[in-house]
């Protein structure tokens, strides 16, 4: 059943981002921050706390569907409201406690709740699912996702050009696999590994939350999965040594202050993006791999960083395809039960068709 009218709570970067993908896709949009944005948009806005159950139900009786924007300790409670409401929910969130939450709500919901949407988890495991299904067995799923600056400077090599609460919850919280068809728990920051993409050599480590929901949904299918995090040679150990060595992983809102002030956010970014499965087909083994490098576009007259349009372009193109019947509109979406090439025919979805390309 298709829908018009959604909510965007959030209006930084992505948010005000998405919400314009969504008013290019005929959307009406509102778009709602404690603190508008100075500059002219092109959708409704309103100021007001985001916090307030009053303002929070008023504008869910307005629209359809909703998209927080909003950091990740917001989530839950907006997704009950929704959820009473009988709204479409939408998030980008990687926090997996959140996440358990709204599966539970799905179970009675009137509409569809749909988290992780974004970047990784989102797009990420969109692609790593529709990998894997051209194996008659599966051996691996294996995913990695950098947001980086283009033109690295200092002994971290990084930009802290994403939420920093979320950064440090990615380092620090522990981190779901399948290893040999058994389902885990793993640390962050090990399993470290060199990869290139496109000639640029990175490395990569465990972090927590860009799976998603695909060690439940997979676990029979594959015999190993996992997700990490790329960062240019060098990152991982220094890392470890501020949050272990230095005790900060006790002191998280301190560490994402200090990582933020001291290397803040930069407009020359990339992401990358390594996807590989492994597994036969008519008895061989085969690999398979989607590789890209995803640089600032333009996007309304405005340049928009790497990091933020391929957010903001993952959930509307979710969004796109639920409001035109192809997915599901009820209940809890899994991101990887959505088909790749379906996702990149939406008017949205298709700007991944760019990025400089490696095929495997």
């Amino acid at each position: 059943m298709g829908f018009d009218r959604i909510a965007v709570l959030g209006l930084g970067k992505v948010g005000r981002l998405a919400a314009t993908l969504l008013h290019e896709s005929d959307f009406a949009v509102i778009g709602v921050d404690a603190r508008l944005p100075a500059e002219a948009l092109p959708f409704a806005c309103e100021a007001g706390n985001v916090c307030d159950p009053a303002l929070i139900a008023n504008l869910f009786s307005r629209v359809d569907a909703v998209l927080s924007c909003l950091p990740f300790h917001l989530n839950a409670e907006l997704a009950r409201l929704a959820h009473g409401a009988g709204i479409h929910y939408f998030d980008l969130t990687e926090d997996v406690p959140t996440t358990n939450g709204i599966i539970d709500l799905a179970r009675s919901a009137r509409g569809l709740m749909a988290p992780q949407c974004g970047l990784a988890p989102g797009f990420v495991g969109i692609v790593g699912a529709s990998l894997a299904d051209v194996f008659d067995r599966c051996r691996s799923i294996r995913m990695r996702v950098g947001a980086l600056p283009q033109n690295p400077t200092g002994l971290l090599g990084y930009a802290f050009n994403w939420s920093p609460e979320g950064v440090v919850n990615e380092y620090l919280n522990d981190c779901e696999v399948i290893e040999g068809g058994v389902r885990k728990l793993v640390s962050p920051m090990e399993w470290h590994e060199t990869l290139y993409v496109n000639g640029v050599k990175l490395e990569a480590f465990t972090t927590s939350g860009g799976l998603g929901t695909m060690c439940s949904t997979m676990l029979s299918r594959v015999e190993n999965l996992d997700y990490k995090t790329m960062r240019y040679p060098g990152h991982m150990e220094l890392m470890n040594f501020f949050f272990h060595e230095l005790l900060m992983r006790d002191r998280r809102q301190l560490a994402g202050e200090i990582l933020t002030d001291a290397k803040p956010p930069v407009d020359d970014d990339v992401v990358y993006v390594h996807v590989s499965a492994e597994g036969t087909i008519n008895g061989n083994m085969r690999r398979r791999e989607f590789v890209r490098a995803y640089y600032p576009i333009d996007i309304a007259g405005e340049s928009r960083t790497a990091i933020s349009w391929t957010t903001s372009a993952s959930v509307v193109a979710v969004i796109e395809l639920v409001r035109a019947g192809r997915l599901l509109s009820t209940g809890f979406l899994h991101q990887e039960h959505i088909p790749l090439d379906t996702f990149l025919e939406t008017r949205t979805g298709s700007l991944f068709k760019g990025g400089i390309t490696h095929h495997g």
